[in-house]
This record gives C-alpha cells, sequence and structure tokens, in this order.
C-alpha cells in the first residue's frame, strides 16, 4: 500500500446469527454529504467529537424526508422519540474541509423503538472514517415511555415492507 493511505482497520468479525427463521426483510438507508466546516473542528483541525452526534441528526432528518418518518409527523402522531442510547467508533481523524457522507441504514426490531447505524466515510475515496448506532424509544405526549409499537409506526413499516412480528426484541 502505498505510504500516505492509511489501511482499512481490520473490525472483529461475528459468527453470523441463525437467519433461518427471520424473515427477509427490505434495507433502508439513506446519505447525507456534509463538508467538515471550520467550528466543527479542534486547535489541531480535526473534528470535534462533539460535532458526530449532529451528523447522525442530519442523516436521521434524511432518511425521515426519504421515507416519511420526519420528525413532525411522528409529533402530529402524539409520540416523541428521544435518544436513549447513541455510540460512535472513531476509526480515522476527519479534518477540516474534508468532504464528508453519513450513511443512515434502518435496523428493524420487534421492540417499540427505532434503531439506525451510520457510517461516515471520505467522499474522495470511500475510507471509513467512523461508525455509529442509535437507539429512540417511543413516548407519548405525557413523557410516558411506549411498550408497545403505536399503531402509525407500524402502518409505516408495512408500507416499507418490514414487518417484525417474527424478529428478536
Amino acid at each position: 500500500p502505498s505510504p500516505n493511505k492509511i489501511a482499512e482497520p481490520v473490525l472483529p468479525s461475528f459468527p453470523p446469527l441463525p437467519m433461518s427463521d427471520l424473515p427477509s426483510l427490505p434495507e433502508l438507508r439513506a446519505s447525507h454529504p456534509f463538508d467538515v466546516r471550520f467550528s466543527e473542528v479542534d486547535a489541531m483541525q480535526i473534528v470535534w467529537h462533539g460535532a458526530y452526534p449532529l451528523y447522525f441528526e442530519d442523516a436521521r432528518e434524511a432518511f425521515g424526508a426519504r421515507y416519511g418518518l420526519e420528525y413532525m409527523t411522528i409529533a402530529r402522531e402524539g409520540c416523541y422519540v428521544p435518544l436513549v442510547e447513541l455510540t460512535f467508533r472513531y476509526l480515522r481523524p476527519i479534518r477540516y474541509e474534508t468532504k464528508c457522507r453519513v450513511d443512515i441504514i434502518y435496523r428493524p426490531t420487534a421492540s417499540a423503538k427505532i434503531v439506525f447505524d451510520y457510517e461516515i466515510r471520505a467522499v474522495e475515496d470511500e475510507n471509513l472514517l467512523a461508525t455509529g448506532h442509535s437507539v429512540q424509544a417511543f413516548m407519548d405526549r405525557d413523557y410516558n415511555l411506549l411498550w408497545y409499537k403505536p399503531e402509525f409506526f407500524v402502518r409505516w413499516e408495512e408500507r416499507w415492507g418490514i414487518f417484525t412480528d417474527r424478529l428478536p426484541l
């Protein structure tokens, strides 16, 4: 390899889950391009860790716009979906003025939650720079946790061919 090109990190591999009893589900994904702005970097001109949640939020909004699951749509249905889990894995530094793309992938679950995985890549060479994961729980307008998926969300999943009644929680 070129001395200037950083090798792709070796990620741990896990044995595949037994999928024979699980339904085949469509993969819903969206992408959001962005340029790293000066206000997002530290003194080393590397993206500050606090910018990553905003990149992932932009990806969730792009996903919602593409698939009809915008935050205001959810609110009109009487629900909130606060983040209850948010993780990042920093693989390479992202530098000022880098043109990037965050890809977001919906991960269906039988539970009353919305789960996404994220990948941030450099547009120029497709290098994987960071990954992430988020979980959002459903709450009603009185801030009570919902234990079952709201009806509008079940309809949304069915619209996209996602039937989660046989998925693990």
